[in-house]
């Protein structure tokens, strides 16, 4: 009973809901080419990304199953949206590229790191934030254009991308050092 209420929490209900944004959302802006319907989708996920850990420490409901899960939908949701928003070219290739590069990488630095520590990465402040940043961008890129207020959603889209690749590229090398310290030490 105690692992059932561990997983049947309001927060694992956010991700859940996160998750289940990301085939909608696909769905939406390269079948049925509704942008206003896959901005809501992504401002969604954007505020669960935000929520679920907020509500997981309010209601003192933090577990590790959402503690995995969290980072990993947030994976799956940027690394199917960048592709989208690349098929559509509202996004060049080379974000793509370089977010999934980033992705790999990191999943070769959590294997090592598992396997010579037993343990998996805790999620840095930095890594908050870089994901904060992307999440954040994608409904602004969706709605950006030349002019009024597609123009400043341009600006804020691309100000949020640029942040938060930067943000990836530098947790992915702090990652990295933490990996390889762990491995030094075992």
């Amino acid at each position: 009973m105690a692992n059932e209420r561990a997983i049947l929490t309001i927060p694992n209900g956010l991700t859940l809901l996160r998750a289940f944004g990301i085939p909608l959302f696909l769905w939406l802006f390269l079948s049925q080419h509704n942008s206003g319907w896959s901005f809501a989708v992504l401002a969604i996920g954007a505020f669960t990304d935000y929520a679920d850990g907020k509500v997981a420490r309010a209601l003192k409901q933090e577990s590790a199953l959402g503690a995995a899960m969290d980072p990993t939908i947030d994976r799956a949701y940027i690394a199917a949206t960048v592709i989208a928003l690349a098929i559509r070219h509202y996004i060049p290739w080379w974000i793509v590229i370089v977010l999934l590069l980033r992705d790999f990488w990191m999943a070769g630095a959590l294997l090592y790191k598992k396997r010579t520590s037993g343990e998996i990465f805790k999620v840095s402040f930095l890594g908050k934030a870089a994901t904060f940043n992307l999440l954040y961008a994608f409904p602004f890129l969706l709605l950006q254009s030349g002019h009024g207020l597609g123009r400043v959603a341009h600006i804020l889209g691309w100000s949020f991308a640029l942040w938060g690749i930067g943000l990836y590229i530098v947790t992915a090398i702090e990652y990295t050092r933490e990996a390889l310290a762990t491995g030094r030490k075992s």
